[in-house]
């Protein structure tokens, strides 16, 4: 493989993709011509210039990217200044913490629009605008299915929160507070003061949550600019990176270098290390999986287990340490990181602002070493997102032991079992409830099928009798994901699902589970005979949406060790380009 990415664009206008619609000199390339000329756009705007579609995701409803209309312009301003024509499109924004059930059911939905907005309109490249936790992969994966020449865009994460003399980082304390709440630990009053200070600014949150973990592998994957995955939502420093994006955006456009000539096996090697060694959000596996299959270059849970062995956590970062974001962009970033990492890392990979991997390192200096740990000092020396496997997952599941509990790591306890969201809802901290804290709690039916759409249900909170008499973590198995700012001893992904015939269908009240981290186990211990006759007599819930977009998904969605992208996406053929007659 070259070193780096040729710039074979010969900056020929009538080469680039755009001059298919306003180039010839027929009706149709008129009409193009002519609508651009009625929004006041004359020739000398766009002809023999690189259009740049910016795939903005600003809503109102959405917090982490509130600062996208600004950023907007900064970029038009970039592209402008290369020699561009910026195009602002409106994407759809998946706003993490107020669409419901869940983000996930419409990542897809994003990929789909996103791919076939780039196919289908005069875009020779595009910055894509992204930060809110499924933001990221759906932008990417439709970048990577339509292969047109993109660049990320971060959000970037908000500032670090502040409640009387103590740090806050968002989600993280907010599981934590909570539960402190729940045990009668923190009042009314203080439970307020810190809802109204928890969210600082604009921005993603500032733990290394799903958002910024996806932020982190987009840069390793080469899709940004060195060093934009750690910037600050709100200073000038990230100001400037969103017009230098702009300006990247119109040399890649030239140059042609679109993501099946950036991406290679190398490419989601290296994401998958960074993952780990940030500490990064479990949810990540999920769609470094479904990029990578429809790059053309599978990944696989075993790939994760395997590199989880040798690769240790080195950023002390909650929820699996004690900074934020601002303090690891200050100690050096992903640069920094990566210097300790050189022997681990396919420093070849490639970049779409040019060069390798190795390059962008050339910059990268650790600052702080209590927060970008050396490797004689990590914070879990390996393992810290482990893979399982067993009769109750037979396709697989994963548990961030760096944000678990160590002595949970092998238990065995007795199930206590909630046959779907509305039944723990309802029943988990009843006084009735018979658990103790040798309990394993499973939830069932939160799967991709099942809920449906893959919700963050998996961090089941602990009965408020148990939290009461002191206990703050339990075993806790579902099919469901959890928040990357969420912590504790959840097993989540269980494949195949409860709602699809899976094996956690026919867990009951009391049975013996058995989790065994170091060996890389999750047993269901009942009798196979058992486990036949509960199966031949399960039958499935789940009820199949009439019709839209849910019925779609259900129809169509992939487990969670495949990805959960449709099937009919995977693969890495571009398609076709739209006919203009």
């Amino acid at each position: 493989m070259n070193s780096s990415l040729p710039n074979d664009g010969n900056r020929d206008p009538t080469q680039l993709r755009s001059h298919r619609w306003f180039g010839p000199d027929d009706l149709r390339s008129f009409g193009h011509r002519s609508r651009l000329k009625g929004m006041g756009i004359d020739d000398t705007d766009y002809r023999e210039r690189p259009i740049i579609g910016i795939l903005n995701t600003w809503s109102d409803l959405n917090t982490c990217h509130s600062h996208f209309r600004e950023r907007a312009e900064e970029i038009k301003r970039g592209v402008y200044q290369a020699g561009g024509f910026p195009v602002e499109v409106p994407v759809m924004s998946l706003s993490e913490m107020l669409m419901k059930p869940t983000t996930m059911l419409y990542r897809n939905l994003l990929a789909m629009e996103t791919e076939e907005v780039l196919r289908s309109h005069p875009i020779d490249g595009a910055v894509l605008m992204g930060g809110c936790d499924k933001t990221v992969p759906g932008l990417l994966m439709g970048a990577i299915s339509a292969d047109i020449p993109s660049i990320f865009l971060p959000a970037g994460p908000m500032l670090p929160a502040y409640w009387k003399k103590t740090t806050l980082g968002s989600g993280t304390d907010a599981w934590k507070y909570w539960a402190e709440r729940s045990a009668g630990n923190l009042c009314d009053g203080d439970w307020h003061e810190i809802e109204n200070c928890i969210a600082r600014s604009a921005g993603t949150c500032m733990t290394m949550g799903t958002a910024s973990t996806m932020a982190c592998i987009a840069e390793a994957l080469g899709f940004t600019l060195p060093g934009a995955s750690t910037i600050p939502a709100v200073v000038a420093e990230h100001s400037r990176l969103a017009v230098a994006t702009g300006r990247a955006a119109v040399e890649i456009a030239w140059a042609r270098r679109s993501p099946s000539r950036l991406l290679s096996p190398d490419s989601f090697h290296n994401a998958m290390v960074t993952q780990l060694a940030i500490g990064g959000s479990t949810n990540a596996i999920v769609h470094v999986i479904a990029m990578s299959r429809r790059a053309g270059y599978p990944v696989t849970l075993d790939d994760y287990d395997r590199l989880s062995q040798s690769v240790p956590l080195l950023l002390n970062l909650r929820p699996n340490g004690q900074y934020l974001m601002e303090d690891f962009h200050r100690a050096g970033g992903l640069q920094g990181l990566w210097l300790q990492l050189r022997d681990r890392l396919r420093l070849g990979g490639l970049r779409v602002g040019g060069g390798t991997l190795e390059d962008s390192m050339q910059s990268g200096q650790i600052i702080d070493e209590d927060v970008i740990r050396p490797l004689s000092n990590p914070i879990v020396p390996h393992g810290g997102t482990c893979v399982l496997r067993g009769n109750l997952a037979p396709s697989g599941c994963v548990i961030k032991t760096s944000a678990a509990t160590h002595s949970l790591l092998q238990h065995r306890g007795p199930a206590v079992v909630f046959e779907g969201y509305a039944d723990l809802k309802q029943r988990i901290h009843s006084p009735e409830l018979k658990v103790t804290p040798d309990s394993i709690l499973v939830l069932k039916g939160a799967g991709p099928v099942g809920a449906p759409g893959f919700p963050e249900w998996g961090m089941l909170p602990i009965p408020e009798k148990l939290l009461k008499q002191g206990v703050r973590d339990m075993v806790r198995i579902s099919d469901a994901r959890m928040s990357g700012t969420s912590y504790g001893t959840c097993v989540l992904h269980v494949a195949p699902e409860s709602a699809i015939g899976g094996p956690l269908a026919w867990v009951h009240d009391g049975d013996i589970i058995e989790l065994d981290v170091p060996n890389r186990r999750l047993q269901l211990c009942v009798s196979e005979e058992l486990l036949q006759q509960r199966q031949q007599q399960w039958s499935s819930a789940h009820t199949v949406p009439s019709r839209g977009y849910l019925r779609l998904f259900s129809q169509h969605v992939t487990q969670a060790h495949e990805g959960c992208d449709f099937d009919f996406l995977e693969g890495s053929d571009p398609g076709l380009e739209p006919n203009i007659f």
